[in-house]
């Protein structure tokens, strides 16, 4: 892909675990894919408005605002209501996922994740999305 004028996808890490943010943000940065990372419920709801992404990948536990309660805010802006939003988490209960559907979350990934099934999904969603919107 080098190369090509193909503008980046852009990525928002919500994430409280710094080894876990670093791992995700040295997988999926290539180049071609920008990863931008926050470390509370708030930072990342206010990274979410500030700039346009193309995929919010969000933990569920995380201080000051926790994932659910940010993506249900983030789902119901209609600034960011149609940005991909995946629970990232090791809350594996069937009321845990059913609490992050019900929030709005487009899907679930748990920890420990597998790196392939994370660069699947972003590969899939790059193929996916339009990308010559302005920032």
């Amino acid at each position: 892909m080098v190369g090509m004028s193909q503008a980046p996808f852009h990525i928002l890490l919500v994430e409280d675990e710094p080894v876990i943010r670093e791992l995700v943000r040295s997988m999926l940065s290539d180049g071609t894919v920008e990863v931008v990372c926050a470390a509370n419920g708030l930072e990342g709801l206010k990274l979410a408005r500030s700039r346009t992404f193309h995929l919010i990948l969000m933990d569920v536990v995380l201080p000051q605002l926790d994932g659910i309660s940010a993506c249900r805010i983030l789902k119901s802006d209609p600034v960011t209501a149609t940005v991909p939003l995946y629970m990232l988490t090791a809350k594996a209960k069937k009321s845990d996922m059913e609490s992050a559907t019900l929030a709005g979350a487009d899907g679930y990934i748990h920890k420990p994740f597998r790196g392939a099934e994370l660069m699947a999904l972003v590969e899939r969603l790059r193929v996916a999305s339009p990308r010559s919107e302005p920032a």
